[in-house]
């Protein structure tokens, strides 16, 4: 009973791979110094198979679910995609 089981989480995780990422708990709180240690990030929204909005930290291969509402959450997030959109406008203008 437990192969049939294991079979069935698997052939359902390749159908929902996202139901099985999904954030179900989020932290109010962050601690200090955690957003530099942050290798990437993911923002869940509150649709679809995911019913919390969430900013999901990749640090270290472990995934930590935050509160996008945290107001240091959202500074540095703005900061990283301006970052981002920074590079990739450098990177378009020397291939041009």
């Amino acid at each position: 009973i437990s192969i049939l089981f294991l079979i069935l989480l698997l052939f359902l995780s390749a159908l929902f791979p996202v139901a099985f990422s999904c954030c179900t708990k989020i932290s109010e709180e962050i601690p200090k110094g955690i957003l530099r240690r942050v290798e990437r990030f993911d923002v869940q929204k509150a649709d679809g198979l995911c019913h919390l909005e969430a900013v999901i930290l990749y640090i270290e291969g472990r995934k930590f679910c935050v509160s996008p509402r945290i107001k240091k959450v959202k500074k540095w997030m703005k900061k990283k995609r301006l970052h981002i959109h920074q590079k990739r406008g450098r990177r378009q203008r020397r291939e041009r």
